[in-house]
């Protein structure tokens, strides 16, 4: 009989830490951002492996998440949404640059503060945007730039 109790408390202990567990990783997967931020736009011109959900971060501090994406039927621009942290305050001449983690990592929003004393508001957009580098366009662009010296 005590055999039995022994185990139903060990049970209880795994099933205590597998809610744990699960709890942990959700807040960690949200990057301790709260849902009642407020959205931002920018329009890029290519926002290759920027997905929902990415990253947004100043000073290698994540801010904010990519609420969305769509392509602009008139401009052709990428339209990406951002919500940011509701005390994050962004200034109106910032800039936002597509980064890469690592080489083979994925991608995420860099936000260059600009000097600016009046900041954006809900749903205003930042005018000053970087697009993804490629890597392969860059070698292509190097190869390319030695044959023409030959």
């Amino acid at each position: 009989m005590s055999r039995n109790w022994i185990e139903s408390i060990v049970g209880a202990g795994v099933l205590a830490v597998a809610v744990w567990f699960i709890t942990f990783s959700y807040q960690a997967a949200s990057g301790g951002v709260a849902a009642d931020g407020y959205t931002l736009v920018a329009k890029f011109t290519g926002v290759d492996g920027v997905t929902v959900g990415s990253d947004i971060r100043i000073s290698g501090i994540n801010v904010g998440k990519v609420e969305s994406l769509k392509l602009d039927p008139v401009t052709y621009l990428a339209e990406v949404r951002m919500t940011f942290a509701p005390k994050t305050q962004i200034p109106t001449d910032s800039t936002v640059a597509v980064k890469s983690e690592s080489l083979l990592g994925g991608r995420y929003l860099s936000v260059q503060p600009g000097a600016d004393d009046l900041m954006l508001a809900e749903g205003e957009e930042i005018q000053f945007t970087q697009p993804a580098m490629i890597i392969e366009d860059l070698v292509g662009q190097l190869i390319f730039s030695n044959d023409d010296k030959k």
